[in-house]
């Protein structure tokens, strides 16, 4: 039997995406779990049916400021964060009539989201969540005695662990779900301290924070003894963040640090007005090239250099199509990656098992702002994106050969 069990009475629950959220809560219903909420969670359980007692009936306090003070109360943080067999703190818990509070499942309000899709101030503002961090935040503290949940792929997870240990937590699962609060809560702040930071048009801001959410766990890094995943952060871009793999081998890591400077590369080009193709060997290209069609670009790539060719990654501005696929198959590549591919594309690359194929949706746009950062020892160095467009300069031709 594990040590420091916790066992789950009362549940706190406020999502924002309530995916799974009915049947997550039914479960707890049925170990005899009490349920606690906030306005829209509390009314969805109420509708399925569940038992639950809205926060306003635990603080004696109701919901105001159009529901920006909902938990910041003693009797739900104190919940959180009273540390059971502390007798200072039992004894504050019953002086002051407050329960504790066993498990925490808060997912915020969805300001990466909202970003996203609108630039405007007031919208986002009122997506900032403080609640829910704050909570998240002191139940994760408390994760010796309270388990704390912002992901609803963790309720399968937790409601396991739950039956298999009479309605009790392990340590260790809390622990791990503490560092993925704290995680969440850090990305989260990031994404808003970056916008109030472009709003404010500071390129160089004091203090500066990045977050992301892992998207795959990689085989290995550079190397086989270095660790590595993938992870997308809130920048809208077309690339290999938005990217579906249609077919072929795990991506490597060495595989999405070149077909992102592939992409990235033939992206310069404007697809309503050329065709192009980029091949890339070890982030750098070895063939850029662009044509009246598709096909005629990819074999005016391959012919800058066509041993370095062998193994590297093709990149692609335009749908690709049966013709073209067809050209790039007969070497050995490792990916491909374009807007979008037609059926008959797809069913020729079919045939070739390993070869990886991803389409975006779309072109990222050469001359949108962006972030990057390039880590040091001991620190990182941060830059705008580089997005000064060939097309947009006036160029002086200062050798007696024009380029065509």
């Amino acid at each position: 039997m594990p040590k420091n069990l916790r066992r789950v009475s009362r549940a706190l629950l406020s999502v924002s995406d309530k995916t799974g959220l009915i049947d997550f809560a039914r479960a707890l219903h049925e170990m005899g779990v009490d349920l606690i909420s906030t306005g829209g969670t509390a009314k969805t359980l109420a509708e399925a049916g569940l038992p639950v007692r809205d926060v306003s009936d635990v603080t004696g306090f109701p919901e105001m400021m159009d529901g920006r003070v909902k938990t910041l109360h003693p009797k739900i943080h104190g919940g959180l964060l009273g540390i059971r067999g502390n007798p200072e703190h039992e004894a504050a818990m019953l002086a002051h009539g407050i329960a504790p509070i066993d498990l925490l499942v808060v997912n915020l309000y969805p300001f990466e989201a909202t970003l996203a899709r609108t630039t405007d101030t007031e919208t986002l503002i009122e997506t900032i969540d403080i609640g829910g961090p704050a909570m998240i935040r002191g139940a994760a503290k408390n994760h010796d005695d309270v388990a704390v949940i912002v992901d609803v792929d963790d309720y399968a997870m937790i409601l396991k662990e739950l039956r298999a240990h009479e309605g009790s937590t392990t340590q260790v699962t809390r622990r791990a779900l503490a560092a993925k609060a704290y995680a969440r809560t850090a990305a989260y702040d990031a994404a808003i301290s970056n916008w109030f930071a472009a709003t404010l048009s500071d390129a160089t801001p004091e203090w500066r924070a990045f977050g992301g959410h892992r998207i795959d766990v990689l085989r290995y890094g550079e190397n086989p003894h270095q660790s590595a995943a993938f992870y997308r952060s809130t920048e809208k871009r077309y690339g290999l963040a938005t990217a579906r793999q249609l077919q072929g081998k795990h991506l490597s890591y060495n595989n999405i640090n070149d077909t992102d400077a592939a992409f990235e590369c033939v992206a310069e080009f404007n697809a309503d007005d050329t065709a192009a193709a980029v091949i890339v060997k070890h982030a750098n290209p070895c063939g850029v090239a662009t044509g009246s069609t598709l096909l005629e670009a990819y074999r005016q790539a391959l012919r800058c250099d066509p041993v370095s060719a062998f193994g590297g990654i093709v990149a692609l501005n335009r749908r690709l199509n049966g013709e073209t696929a067809k050209a790039i198959v007969d070497i050995f590549t490792e990916v491909i990656i374009a807007p979008e591919a037609d059926d008959e594309a797809i069913a020729l690359i079919g045939a070739k098992k390993n070869l990886r194929l991803l389409v975006t949706g779309g072109m990222p746009d050469p001359r949108q702002a962006g972030l990057l950062v390039r880590a040091v020892a001991g620190g990182f160095l941060a830059q705008s994106r580089d997005n000064a467009v060939v097309d947009d300069m006036t160029l002086t031709v200062v050798t007696k050969r024009a380029p065509t």
